[in-house]
């Protein structure tokens, strides 16, 4: 089928105002610009070619899907940041691979909302950000703004201290040199971005397979039992409670808000015919593919690390133990890993079934503690390390192009792809040094400080996750490419599924900080306002919700949209 796909002829006038000859994220050399006054200015390099066309009758070519791959994969890239890599090998080393389910549904649940992402950006043009900025008021896009860069910067930090911990681990050098080398590198790699998209696309694909060799090598040194992994992975259980944080955690490290306004804008880099009704549904299909191909990859470089952690380091008796301070349980580690007077009982670690002791792993600990689990080599230590770095610079450009997008559709501001990087680096940058300064003399910062970026990540998601949702069920804004009623249930489910679990992080993380009656307080005030601005996002869908219950026909009007609920409410 792939050699029956044929170029589709150029646009005609009456199709060219509906074609994205000029993407807003254009690459550099365009429109007479040369190369160097395309990086001092930002400006493109190269246009991208009309899209093949299937003609009637293939229903997949393989050379047409090549020609829309690429989104996917950068996407994807968020699935295997430091936050998410850090989350893996802790629910592997507490919970077995019991829960490994629970990794497959989150990657799952991502790519329902990647595609609903990827749809709106290919059908309206417009990518989730400018739609914010058109179809809310002006207080509530802003409120989205910030939320959305929030979450940018918290990803960014984690991605500078988990390249930083690689370097240390690689080549011996302190944190904060490691840091600050990070922040300084990423301009090198974001010069491929002038070559153009394919050539950025191709760096990250190579970046994609330094991860799977490593992380795949470690895999196959440790081989798991092949039963028990397939069972954790397509059986749900919960074995004990001791499971229930990490599962929560899990789902909420998988899925990075920032990450649906950036897919929703990559897509705007491929040529489309929006006059046409079938084009639409073809880009909509290539790019369900390319996006289900990537997170495929992702879930199975994700699983292999889940799988080298278990093998090593998961104790149940070390699992019941609560370890406070941000994690719940314990994994046991070799003797020589463990601070004198810091482990928590005595433990059988390993295929070996050696002595260790209990305590909590995370980036910082897990590169030494394979060094420990395999005396007699060095390689799973420096294999882990390296592809923690490759995840570490290739999750840098995810935060990096969503923060240019996310600038340019809320603010209407186009940064130079420099000068997003600068802004985003060095806020990232500071408390980063901060926390490689403090791990000198308390390691364990590092582990603590990227629970709390995943459960800000977590927090953040629904104002990202309710605009998206909310948009593509409107016909008015996609047409009859709208979410239809069952797709819709299913989506809503997944939002309130959500929305719980942030309701346990938060109160899980109010709990741990032991601050009384004030931290309550405060996070009762907090709520409020937080609840607030998630009705005002859907006021729209909740009150089409109360019509349909109430068996009421009307159907608010985008002019309502900034009208207060209660006004709303009052006027049916």
């Amino acid at each position: 089928s792939s050699s029956a796909a044929q170029l589709s002829p150029g646009p005609t006038p009456a199709m060219a105002s509906n074609m994205d000859s000029t993407p807003l994220h254009a690459y550099p050399g365009e429109q007479g610009h040369s190369f160097t006054e395309s990086i001092l200015e930002g400006s493109p390099t190269e246009a991208e070619p009309p899209l093949p066309v299937d003609p009637p009758g293939v229903r997949f070519s393989w050379r047409t899907f090549f020609a829309f791959a690429g989104p996917g994969w950068l996407m994807s890239l968020a699935y295997l940041d430091p936050g998410n890599l850090e989350s893996d090998l802790q629910q592997g080393a507490y919970t077995n691979y019991s829960i490994l389910w629970v990794l497959l549904l989150a990657h799952i649940l991502g790519l329902i909302l990647q595609t609903m992402a990827a749809r709106l950006g290919a059908v309206t043009n417009k990518d989730l950000a400018e739609t914010c900025r058109e179809r809310y008021g002006p207080t509530t896009s802003r409120i989205l703004f910030v939320m959305t860069y929030i979450a940018i910067i918290g990803a960014d930090i984690q991605e500078v201290v988990g390249s930083g911990l690689a370097m240390k681990v690689l080549f011996g050098i302190p944190l904060w040199v490691g840091c600050l080398i990070t922040g300084c590198d990423t301009f090198t790699f974001m010069l491929v971005h002038y070559f153009g998209s394919r050539f950025l696309e191709l760096l990250i694909f190579v970046l994609v397979l330094v991860m799977c060799v490593c992380f795949v090598g470690n895999f196959a040194h440790s081989p798991p039992p092949a039963g028990d992994l397939l069972f954790g992975t397509f059986v749900p259980t919960i074995p004990d409670a001791y499971v229930i944080s990490p599962m929560v955690a899990t789902i909420g490290a998988v899925i990075m808000p920032h990450n649906l306004y950036l897919h929703s804008s990559l897509v705007k880099a491929r040529v489309l015919d929006r006059s046409s009704s079938e084009n639409l549904r073809q880009a909509n299909k290539y790019f369900f593919a390319d996006s289900t191909l990537a997170l495929s990859f992702s879930f199975f470089i994700n699983l292999c690390l889940v799988s080298v952690f278990a093998v090593g380091f998961f104790s149940k008796d070390c699992a019941k133990l609560d370890s406070g301070a941000g994690s719940t349980s314990y994994a046991c580690l070799p003797l020589s890993e463990v601070p004198s007077g810091g482990g928590s009982g005595s433990c059988q670690y390993g295929p070996e079934q050696s002595t260790g002791q209990c305590y909590d792993v995370g980036l910082e600990t897990a590169a030494s503690a394979l060094g420990g689990l395999f005396p007699s080599t060095q390689l799973p230590k420096i294999l882990f390390a390296l592809g923690v770095l490759a995840a570490g610079q290739a999750s840098t450009m995810t935060g990096t192009f969503a923060g240019q997008y996310v600038f340019q559709g809320f603010v209407k501001l186009r940064l130079k792809i420099w000068q997003q990087t600068l802004l985003t680096r060095s806020v990232a940058l500071v408390p980063a040094m901060i926390v490689a300064v403090i791990d000198a003399s308390s390691p364990s910062v590092a582990n603590s400080l990227g629970n709390w970026l995943n459960t800000l990540q977590s927090i953040q998601l629904p104002f990202a996750l309710l605009p998206l949702l909310h948009f593509t069920s409107m016909p008015e804004v996609m047409g009859r490419f709208s979410n239809q009623w069952g797709y819709q249930v299913i989506c809503w489910s997944v939002a309130v599924l959500l929305l719980g679990i942030n309701g346990y992080l938060m109160v899980s993380f109010v709990q741990s900080l032991d601050a009384g009656v004030l931290g309550w307080i405060i996070f009762a005030i907090l709520g409020i306002g937080y609840l607030a601005l998630v009705v005002t996002i859907i006021k729209r869908d909740l009150y089409q919700f109360y019509c349909f219950i109430t068996c009421k026909k009307r159907v608010l009007r985008d002019s309502e949209l900034e009208k207060p609920t209660m006004q709303l409410a009052t006027s049916s």
